[in-house]
């Protein structure tokens, strides 16, 4: 007898937190704005003048961003860590030059190339271009070819300047 009123005491304790626990709920009010801002802050008076809706039923999930380690935010380290020795940033920039200049020097020869072949719009006809528009689309492309030859060499004399 005693274990079955301890049993209909358990489940009447839920209906009867319905009007105590579940009324200290907040009512989350949804309001306009980019981003769409979800509160349970405001009052009725002002998530009306807001012109927020209210949120029934809907459950709310709050998920925080990852706080930044010590290292990202620069807590932990010192000004000094980070330093290259003056003799190894020479030598990596001389590295550096060395590859930029044989690059330039290879992009130029073969810019050469396609200019002398381009002949100033006016290449020879190769035997499967019967169709004189299959030749137009070729000079095209080789034109198209040699304006972004132009502009890797122009990039790579702008990182030769970077690099002195």
């Amino acid at each position: 007898m005693r274990f079955q009123r301890t049993l209909v005491g358990c489940l009447l304790l839920p209906a009867s937190m319905t009007g105590t626990a579940w009324a200290e709920e907040k009512t989350v009010y949804r309001c306009p704005g980019n981003p769409v801002l979800y509160t349970d802050t405001l009052s009725a008076k002002e998530a009306k003048e807001k012109g927020c809706k209210t949120l029934e039923g809907a459950p709310i999930t709050v998920v925080q961003g990852a706080r930044p380690s010590r290292a990202a935010s620069g807590a932990s380290v010192r000004p000094g860590d980070n330093r290259v020795d003056p003799a190894d940033q020479r030598a990596r920039d001389s590295d550096a030059r060395r590859i930029l200049e044989a690059e330039l020097k290879k992009e130029e020869e073969r810019l050469a190339e396609m200019q002398k072949e381009y002949n100033n719009g006016e290449p020879e006809r190769r035997g499967d271009e019967k169709n004189y528009q299959k030749y137009i689309d070729r000079v095209a492309e080789m034109k198209a070819g040699i304006l972004r030859k132009e502009s890797d060499i122009a990039a790579i004399k702008r990182e030769l300047l970077k690099v002195q």
